[in-house]
Formats: C-alpha cells, sequence, structure tokens
C-alpha cells in the first residue's frame, strides 16, 4: 500500500511538470532513502530540458534577481533587468505566474538559469520571421538605451541599432525612450535570441514615396519648410521631405554670416524659398534671407547722407572697417576717411571687431549694397585753419620731417606736414638728388605756395625764395648777342655750355662749324671756352640754341662792310695783331 500511495505520488509529480509540487520536503525523503527514489529523482529529471520553455510561480523579487519555481529539485534565477520597463518599473511581484526559457540546469551555484525574455522570444518567433520574410513592419515600444543603441519591446526585446533609429545619426537617444513606432525586422538568430530592428528602413521607403511627390510639385519661386540635415562650412542641407536642397552661406542673411551653424543648428525647422531647381540633376538651391524683407528696400530712406550713425565693427582690413548698422545692413569707413591727416594707415592698430563706434554716412548705393562712412567727418578739420594761417607767398621755416622719392616733407609746427615738390627746389637743377641736398631734422627756409582744402595738399617752395633766371633772361641775353662761354659737356648731337649760373645753351652739331662735323668731340671739349651766337630763345620750355658759325659769319660780314676788297689782307694781319704794342 505504502508503495502505490509512492507510485501514485511520482506519477502524479511526472504528469503536472508545470504544476506546483506538494509535500515536496516528505518526498525527496523517500525518494533519498530507496533505489526507487533515485530512479524516480532521474525520471523526472529528464523532463527538464534545455532550451525548453516552463510555467513558474514567482518566489521573489530581488536586488538583481527574481527567482522563480519551475517544479525542479531547485528554484531558478532571472535577472531582474528582463523586468524592468522602460521608466525604469518592475510591474511583477512574488506569486505571479510567468513562462520561462530554461537556459541552464545548473549554474555554478546549483541554481536553474532562467530567462523571460528568450521564452517570450520563443513564443514570437513565428510572427517575428515573417515579418522578417515578408518584409512587414512590426509596433514596438523602446523601452530602454543600451549600448550601441536601443531596447524595444515587440513581444519581445528586440535590438535597435543607433545607425537605423533615423535617416541621420542621432546623438540623443534618449529622446525615443517611451515612444511607440513601427520597424522593420533585418536579422535574426532563433537559436541565440537575437532580434535586430531597423526604423530607417522605414523612413527611407517614406523618403522615397515622398521625393516623388515633391519632385512632380516643386517649382521655382515656392516657399516650402525643410529641416535643418547637415551643416557646412559653405552652407546647410535641408531636407524637404524626400529631397536635399543647398542652402549657400550667401543666401542664409542679408547681412554678413561668419559660419552657417552661428544661425542655424542641425534639426531647425525653418522656412526656405526655391531660388533654382534642376529637373535633370534633381538639385535644389535654396534661400532663407529671400524669405524675409530686404533691408536695402529702405536703406535710402534710413540712412541720410550726412547723419550720424553707430554700429558694431565686424571687420578689420588694411583699406578699411566695416561696420554693420543693422541686420543686413553693413557700412565701409575707408582708411581715407578715418583722419583728417591721412595718419591711421593700419585700420587693425585702431579699431577692433566687436566694438561700436560712431560715423557719418557720406554715400549710400542700394543697388550695389554699398554705404560709404567717414569718422573724421565728426571732428574738427585742421584744414581749416590752414587755409586761413597760410597764405600763398607767405615765408615760413620748418624741419625736414621725411625725405620721399617725388619730395620732402616739412614739418611747419603744425598737424598737418607740407610738401617741398622736387619740382620747386630749384630753377635751374635738373636731375636733383633730394638726399645730398637735404638732412633729416634740418630747418628750412620755404614759401607758401597753396593750401589746398578740398585735395587736401599743402604746398611748399625753396625756388620760390629767388626770382626765377629764366624770367628776364631775354633782357640779358637777347637773340643776336655773342657770348664766350665754357663747355660743359659734350654728347652726339652738340655741345652744351653754361651761359649763366645753371642756365645752358646747346651748340647743335650742325652750328658748330661750316664745314660737316661727323663728331662735336672733333671741334669742342669739356672745358674749352668758345665764342657762340644766341640764335634762339624759349624762356618757357627753358631751351636757348646758340652757334658757333654763325659767329664767324658776323665776323666776315663786318670785315667786308668796313673794308675795301684790296685791304682784306691788311685788314686779317691787323686782326692777328689786334692788342699787340708794335710801336
Amino acid at each position: 500500500m505504502k508503495q502505490q500511495e509512492l507510485k501514485q505520488k511520482w506519477m502524479e509529480s511526472y504528469d503536472v511538470v508545470y504544476g506546483e509540487v506538494n509535500e515536496e520536503a516528505e518526498e525527496a525523503n523517500l525518494k533519498a532513502d530507496t533505489a526507487f527514489g533515485k530512479l524516480l529523482s532521474k525520471t523526472q529529471d529528464s523532463s527538464f530540458q534545455e532550451g525548453d520553455v516552463f510555467k513558474g510561480r514567482i518566489i521573489s523579487v530581488g536586488q538583481d534577481f527574481v527567482m522563480v519555481d519551475i517544479g525542479y529539485k531547485q528554484e531558478g534565477l532571472v535577472s531582474v533587468k528582463e523586468f524592468l520597463s522602460f521608466d525604469g518599473t518592475l510591474k511583477i511581484k512574488a506569486g505571479d505566474e510567468i513562462e520561462v526559457y530554461l537556459e541552464k540546469l545548473e549554474s555554478n551555484y546549483g541554481n536553474l538559469v532562467l530567462s523571460k525574455d528568450k521564452a517570450e522570444i520563443l513564443k514570437a518567433w513565428d510572427k517575428i520571421s515573417e515579418a522578417c520574410e515578408t518584409g512587414e513592419p512590426l509596433e514596438g515600444t523602446v523601452i530602454a538605451k543600451v549600448k550601441g543603441g536601443l531596447s524595444v519591446d515587440i513581444g519581445v526585446k528586440a535590438f535597435l541599432p543607433g545607425s537605423q533609429i533615423d535617416l541621420r545619426p542621432s546623438r540623443y537617444l534618449d529622446k525615443y525612450i517611451g515612444k511607440t513606432m513601427e520597424f522593420k525586422v533585418i536579422k535574426f538568430n532563433k537559436k541565440r535570441g537575437n532580434i535586430v530592428l531597423s526604423r530607417r528602413a522605414i523612413l527611407q521607403e517614406e523618403r522615397s514615396k515622398m521625393r516623388g511627390e515633391i519632385l512632380s510639385q516643386i517649382e521655382e519661386g515656392m516657399i516650402v519648410k525643410g529641416i535643418v540635415k547637415n551643416i557646412t562650412d559653405y552652407g546647410a542641407f535641408i531636407d524637404l521631405g524626400g529631397i536635399d536642397g543647398l542652402l549657400h552661406i550667401t543666401d542664409m542673411s542679408w547681412g554678413r554670416v561668419k559660419h552657417p551653424n552661428s544661425l542655424l543648428n542641425v534639426g531647425d525647422e525653418i522656412e526656405v524659398k526655391i531660388l533654382k531647381f534642376d529637373t535633370d540633376k534633381e538639385r535644389v538651391s535654396l534661400g532663407l534671407k529671400q524669405v524675409q524683407p530686404n533691408p536695402w528696400e529702405e536703406a535710402k530712406d534710413n540712412y541720410v547722407i550726412g547723419t550720424k550713425v553707430s554700429g558694431e565693427v565686424v571687420s578689420v582690413k588694411d583699406y578699411g572697417v566695416f561696420v554693420e548698422l543693422d541686420d543686413g545692413i553693413e557700412g565701409l569707413i575707408h582708411v581715407s576717411e578715418m583722419s583728417w591727416t591721412n595718419k591711421n594707415k593700419a585700420p587693425h592698430k585702431t579699431f577692433n571687431p566687436g566694438e561700436r563706434i560712431e560715423a557719418q554716412v557720406l554715400d549710400v548705393d542700394t543697388e550695389n549694397k554699398r554705404i560709404s562712412l567717414g569718422i573724421k567727418q565728426l571732428m574738427p578739420n585742421p584744414w581749416d585753419d590752414l587755409v586761413t594761417k597760410y597764405k600763398a607767398g607767405q615765408k615760413v621755416k620748418g624741419k625736414v620731417k621725411s625725405i620721399v622719392e617725388f619730395g620732402v616733407f616739412v614739418d611747419v609746427g603744425e598737424e598737418l606736414d607740407a610738401l617741398v615738390h622736387v619740382s620747386d627746389i630749384s630753377w635751374t637743377k635738373k636731375n636733383v638728388n633730394l638726399n645730398d641736398e637735404f638732412v633729416l631734422g634740418k630747418e628750412i627756409d620755404a614759401m607758401v605756395l597753396s593750401v589746398d582744402k578740398e585735395n587736401q595738399k599743402f604746398c611748399l617752395g625753396i625756388k620760390q625764395m629767388v626770382e626765377d633766371p629764366w624770367k628776364k633772361i631775354e633782357e640779358r641775353i637777347p637773340v643776336g648777342t655773342v657770348v664766350e662761354a665754357e663747355v660743359v659737356r659734350v654728347t652726339d648731337f652738340g655741345g652744351f655750355v653754361e651761359l649763366e649760373t645753371g642756365i645752358e645753351g646747346l651748340i647743335h652739331i650742325s652750328e658748330l662749324s661750316e664745314e660737316r662735323v661727323e663728331r662735336p668731340s672733333d671741334i669742342i671739349k669739356k672745358g674749352d671756352k668758345v665764342k657762340a651766337m644766341v640764335i634762339s630763345l624759349d624762356k618757357d620750355d627753358k631751351k636757348i640754341a646758340l652757334s658757333i658759325k654763325a659767329v664767324g659769319d658776323v665776323e666776315t660780314q663786318s670785315l667786308m662792310k668796313d673794308h675795301k676788297p684790296s685791304d682784306v689782307k691788311s685788314a686779317t694781319l691787323a686782326d692777328k695783331l689786334k692788342g699787340f704794342n708794335v710801336d
């Protein structure tokens, strides 16, 4: 009877594998005491195969594991992470019945290793397998962020890689947690229980459909909405919903844009205008500033010539400073408009980007989008004082401040320096070597020639301190005068003689002799004293022409007039004896 009751208990235990075992401790003792019990235990163990799914009851919920009884000789453990919802809460308690997957009959600690997730995977496997084969989407809820992506509940836990979340890589995955979306199964492994999802595949299909619709509707001049997809140094790519358009940096704002990311961020939704659409290449050029009012349309009214304005320095160049007066409106202060004295030759030493300055409007060109500004106009003009203080013909003293190729700048004690041009240094000297004539810091006398406020020129002259020797040259050396002068240089076309200090005349090769002359140096040499007649004089061009042969002609004509032909021989002898005492 006792054996029969024991057999009945064994049979009940075997038939109800997933049920609760009654009087477990007593039965275990009986089995341990008899060989039949050992056989019974072995038989019972054989019903629990790794890889099968069993019903079980939650015994307790710990911090790391949930203990589950599936009717085996010891309880099994399931990681508590498999029961966590997306918000981190547990929706189970002791006594709940669940299905679990038997991964291992005995761990190092002697307990069963169970998995709720794998049990659910096996249960939902047919549905997932079909979805993977047909490409049909499955609905799921993102429950947690995991390494490399997200964990999604589609009836079982599946993995959504970061690269498959959206059309573009997303850095902030937390925003997807708790959202219910559709996914495609792109990979699964039944043996390992791995399921890989993709949301990007669905978005790409939707994008392809939208692309066809947009291409058929898009027209130049349309204003459309788009999302900033990518930002580069030269602009931004805007997703118009199936097709991308380029928003170039020059079409982002009516004003200056340092970098596109100063105006836009990836993910921003903006309104843009379609500027150009190439149907063959499917390229779209977009404009952001074109959907905003053009500030230059009212610039003529807002910035009147002569008014004072203020703005922020946005750029400093060698030739001037750009000032932002308003959004999209910039003006240029040219280096020539910074100072009345033109001493600010290095704007970067005076101005810094970001500082606010005041200026005066000089000119407004709305067509070319240019506004000319000036700073010196807001300061006293030193030229006003110069015009009053210095008059033409006034003698002044000053120190040589600098020597340049075209003249000498002289400091006369004013804010502005005066210029002695090389042409106003001497009446007679040509090709003056300024470095030989002047010494820096040395005081010189000069005469005011002009003070030109409009052209900002303060001119002095040194040669004007004395009378121009050419002014009355025709009175001192009239045409026909025979002069005795020294040859100062000989050229291929004649010889130059010095008539007065600094005044030279030319004896052309044709005027050297009655006979043909091949080389002037055969007749005259530097240092020779010669007699020549002035045959022409041009004081405006400062040119005097002389002739040696003309002197001979005059003397011959004079002798022919005063003496008879029979006396010519004796007259010539007399000429030879002239100046000697023959008595």
